[in-house]
Parts: C-alpha cells; structure tokens; sequence
C-alpha cells in the first residue's frame, strides 16, 4: 500500500472540505446556544402542527420572530429565545395558540439560562481543549523519546488534531447553516471525545511506526510510512466501521435532542480515521524529506 505517493491529493481534499467549512462559518452556521449566549428554552407539544414554519409565522410579528425553533417531530418543537418571564412565556404561548384549533399548548420544559453561567461554560470548554491539546503533546512526546526527533510525532499529532477540528466545526457550521443545529455543552462533549479519537487513531499508525523505524532503520520513511498503514489500516478500517454502524444505528433510533451529538461523533470517527493515515503520518514524511 504505497500512500504515500497521493499525498497531495489527501492535502488537497481536506483543503477542500476544510474551505467549505470556513464558508459556512463566515456565512453564520454557527449558532451559538443558550449555553453560550443566556437566554430562555421552550420544548412545546403543539397538536395538529407539524412544521417548524407555522411555528416561526405565529411569532413572526412579536419581538421573539429571531427565535430558533426545531421540530423534533411527534408534534413537538423547542424554541430557543431571549431571556423571558413567565408573563412574556404567556405571551409567546397566546400567540402559539392561534395555530392550533383546541389552544392546548402544553409546556414540557421551560429553563432559563443567565449569561454568568453561559460565560463560564465558554471559559470552562476553552480551558478544557487547552488542557487535552496539551497534555496530548506531552505523552506523545515522552512515549516516543527512543526515536529520532520526538517532537516531530508530536507535532504531527496535533497538526491532525487541528485537521479534525476543522473538519468538524465546518461540518457542524453547514449544518448549523441548513438545519439550525446549535453549539450546546452536548457538542463540546462531542468534540473532546472526537479529539480522543483521533489521539487514539493517530498514536495506533504512529506506533508501529515507531516499532518498524526501530527495525527497518535502514529504509526511507516513505517506505515505512507505507508499511505502518499497510500493517494498521485493516484494524482502523474495521473499528471505525464498527463505530460508525453502532452511531448511525443511535442515530435513526435514538431521541432528536442527541442527533447533532452523534453527527459530531460521525464526523469525528471519519475525519479522524483519514487523518491517521493521510495527514499526520504524510506531514512527518514530507518534514523528513525537507532535512
């Protein structure tokens, strides 16, 4: 398995989809949620309403017309607003009540989220993939100190974490863009475990690269590149496969509040998988060659 050779290909690919991520971020696919922003959430039972626009179009002429509404199907939306009181609540709901002919709006959840604590979930969630990216570059570089340049391993390592984070903030900003997906303490989960995987997917070809580095001393690193992903891609392949089965099994099954979760962790198994094999272990190759 010779991948090294297509190189340029894999750089040009991500460049691609990492390109349309940006777009997609520049054009607002990011919608922060009331985690982040403060704010107020309704989940309603509607009867006999089953779009999202007839939901929007009731509040269109009110001072809640920018809210964010999903459907979440069975009749069943949440509202996303600014900060609210219960008389405002009211207000919202009279409004609602117009598109249903009984008037039976039924609250299943009303919460209020203050700004203080949405800013200490931002600072928390910053902090968090500081201190993963850190300790991340660490161990890789202290478990890879018998071999020439460490640090090299290290960087690349996070190169593809880079890659990967990328890749998922731009995925999760077009759907953000088209569905209204939010960034909620569940993405940021999401996220950090999708940064684990792709550590784990990276350190497994990095690995035995070490090992064949050890024992092929003499070959170029092109060619044991190629052996390493020759050796781990079967492993990869299968447990990311596997994953990807038991998610989108979560995914047409499971509830619509952990859709966007488990699309993040889709997207984190697929880009972290590519990474492991077109970025990280090509980036090292083309560092050796340039020394």
């Amino acid at each position: 398995m010779q991948l090294s050779k297509y190189r340029l290909s894999f750089f040009s690919i991500s460049g691609l989809v990492i390109i349309i991520g940006f777009i997609f971020i520049i054009l607002g696919g990011l919608n922060p949620g009331i985690d982040f922003t403060g704010g107020s959430t309704l989940t309603l039972k509607i009867p006999n309403v089953d779009s999202s626009s007839e939901v929007r179009n009731s509040l269109s002429n009110t001072q809640y017309d920018n809210s964010i509404i999903q459907n979440f199907g069975n009749n069943t939306f949440f509202i996303r607003t600014v900060m609210i009181d219960d008389d405002q609540k009211k207000n919202i709901l009279q409004n609602l009540d117009t598109i249903t002919p009984d008037k039976d709006v039924e609250v299943l959840s009303f919460d209020l989220i203050s700004p203080l604590i949405a800013n200490e979930t931002v600072v928390n969630a910053i902090w968090a993939v500081l201190a993963a990216t850190i300790g991340i570059f660490v161990y890789i570089w202290w478990a890879f100190r018998n071999v020439p340049n460490p640090l090299r391993y290290s960087v690349v390592a996070i190169i593809a974490l880079l890659h990967d984070t990328l890749i998922v903030v731009g995925i999760f900003a077009l759907l953000g863009f088209f569905l209204d997906y939010e960034i909620n303490t569940m993405f940021i989960i999401a996220f950090l475990t999708v940064l684990g995987y792709s550590v784990n997917d990276s350190i497994v070809v990095l690995d035995r690269l070490r090992s064949n580095t050890i024992d092929f001393g003499g070959m170029r690193l092109s060619q044991m590149v190629d052996l390493s992903i020759s050796q781990t891609f079967g492993r990869s392949l299968n447990t990311s496969i596997t994953l990807l089965v038991t998610l989108l099994a979560m995914y047409i099954f499971g509830g619509d509040t952990l859709k966007p979760f488990i699309l993040v962790l889709m997207v984190g198994v697929i880009s972290g998988t590519y990474s492991s094999i077109a970025i990280a272990t090509q980036i090292l190759v083309i560092w050796d060659e340039r020394n």
